[in-house]
């Protein structure tokens, strides 16, 4: 009787356990992440064309032979710096005849200034007529405008014997010449010599579309200006030939009012700088503009939003470690991330793996996308 109580006792102790076995739920193993807050940065990528800040053409502003080069070509030149030298003894002619015309009208003015001198109180006296009086002041003042005239004309020749020293309007650097000497050059814009190039700082050309441009707009931020109330601005980085990213940032200084109608897009231009030249003007290079910046975001990986007809949702674990289905309204998408705009706070655990075989109110066991990484390579 005693044997036959054990094993009832071990029987009922089976069927028991077995029975609990049977009702305890099943956990889905599901790996989660908490929700981050960041500052989601939103770029645009296009392509864009490089050129020189300022660009000159250096030509001649009087006629005359090419005497002189004196620059070399490639080289980095000032501004004010001597760069060409016309033949100036036509020029220096001028002047002198210049100098010689205003120095016989300074005499004349002077003899006319002390005849009227002289003239004054001999009529005073009587001694002199009005008429001859009025003939001495009106010699005086013909007199003084000669001389202005002979001073302007000084100053006009001067001016264009300076001319015959062609100078760098700019700092810059210059390209080869494209006069020999001995060439005879003159005004009149055919004469181009040589070309400065200021590329310590270039411009980036580049089209925006429509919809970056709107949404830009819609996001209060208007590209070519400056807002003192925003903790960024929209900056520029481009990627060179190589594939590498060129080190400096750019900012956007104008974008065109508006719409090309043959493309469809806004002309926009950033100022960037360029101390060691890698930018060359002309090329043309990949620009990445940032359109914006979402301030202490809700961020999610993409992986863990689903898209049904009702709209994008995911999966949230309780606190009870049951999944909720959730509705959420997404923002832009940036890096496999992806903004939530409405239905989610920040700490909570969302689904990132597993979410397609959950049903709401499931049981889950949550567990880290590392552990289901080392299970994987453990089977």
């Amino acid at each position: 009787m005693k044997k036959l109580g054990i094993a009832i006792t071990l029987v009922s102790f089976i069927l028991l356990s077995g029975c609990k076995d049977k009702h305890e739920p099943e956990r889905q193993v599901v790996a989660v992440e908490k929700v981050g807050v960041e500052n989601m940065e939103i770029y645009g990528e296009y392509v864009g064309q490089i050129r020189a800040k300022g660009f000159v053409e250096v030509r001649a502003r009087v006629e005359g032979y090419l005497e002189q080069m004196l620059f070399e070509e490639g080289k980095r030149v000032k501004r004010n710096q001597p760069l060409f030298k016309i033949n100036s003894d036509l020029y220096q002619a001028r002047v002198d005849k210049a100098k010689a015309q205003l120095a016989k009208d300074l005499a004349q003015e002077a003899k006319a200034e002390r005849d009227v001198e002289r003239l004054r109180p001999l009529y005073e006296q009587k001694a002199a007529s009005q008429l001859d009086l009025d003939n001495a002041v009106a010699a005086y003042e013909s007199a003084k405008a000669n001389v202005a005239m002979s001073k302007a004309d000084l100053a006009q020749a001067e001016l264009e014997l300076s001319y015959t020293t062609v100078r760098s309007p700019i700092d810059g650097y210059i390209s080869e010449r494209y006069a020999d000497i001995g060439t005879l050059v003159g005004p009149g814009g055919k004469s181009q010599l040589a070309t400065i190039v200021e590329s310590d700082e270039v411009l980036v050309d580049f089209s925006l579309t429509a919809l970056d441009y709107l949404r830009s707009q819609q996001r209060n931020v208007t590209l070519g200006e400056k807002d003192a109330n925003r903790s960024w601005q929209p900056s520029v980085t481009i990627t060179l030939a190589d594939n590498s990213v060129y080190p400096l940032t750019g900012i956007v200084d104008f974008a065109d009012p508006q719409v090309n109608p043959q493309t469809g897009t806004f002309g926009v231009r950033a100022e960037l700088p360029n101390p060691d030249r890698k930018l060359l003007p002309g090329q043309f290079t990949k620009v990445k503009l940032l359109l914006d910046v979402r301030e202490n975001a809700i961020v999610v990986p993409s992986k863990a939003v689903a898209i049904e007809k009702g709209g994008a949702y995911i999966y949230v674990v309780r606190r009870d470690s049951t999944a909720e289905k959730r509705f959420i309204e997404t923002g832009p998408e940036v890096n496999n991330h992806i903004v939530v705009e409405r239905g989610l706070g920040p700490d909570e655990l969302v689904v990132v793996e597993g979410y397609h075989k959950l049903t709401p109110g499931a049981l889950v066991k949550p567990v880290s996308p590392e552990m289901i990484k080392e299970e994987e390579v453990a089977l």
